[in-house]
């Protein structure tokens, strides 16, 4: 049964880690990655990842990309969107902070955000302006 505009925009601002799928072009199938996102409903979902990294080159030329997240419990639930690059800028700390909270338990944030920021360089910050849904939720199984 697919999901209200309300029900999927709910469960994309939960905490899920997405799969990334953009277009690598004529010879390969898309690029798909796992990665952390952060999104509010009617808001456009936004990511960052490291400047120059294959992700943003595909993102850049292509100019559009998907998000899908899942869960198996209590039900089986699914939420994809994907859409127009609504801009890419450069990543802040206060970003890397915000999605480093949304994913990992207070006594983990501060290891990682200094592991991040000696390791990762400098990241882009990229924006979705949502265009396309496809949801359901296929109860339990």
């Amino acid at each position: 049964m697919a999901l209200s505009k309300e029900e999927r925009e709910q469960f994309l601002a939960e905490p899920h880690i997405a799969a990334l799928s953009v277009s690598a072009g004529d010879k390969r199938g898309p690029l798909t990655v796992p990665i952390w996102y952060q999104y509010t409903p009617g808001g456009e979902p936004w990511l960052i990842t490291g400047n120059g990294s294959r992700k943003h080159r595909l993102i850049e030329t292509q100019r559009q990309f998907t998000l899908m997240v899942d869960r198996v419990e209590p039900t089986v639930r699914y939420v994809a969107v994907d859409g127009q690059v609504s801009r890419i800028e450069p990543g802040t700390d206060e970003q890397l902070v915000e999605l480093t909270k949304r994913y990992l338990p207070p006594d983990k944030v501060d290891g990682y955000l200094e592991f991040a920021r000696r390791e990762h360089g400098e990241s882009v910050a990229i924006f979705l302006e949502p265009r396309h849904w496809l949801s359901a939720d296929l109860g339990a199984i």
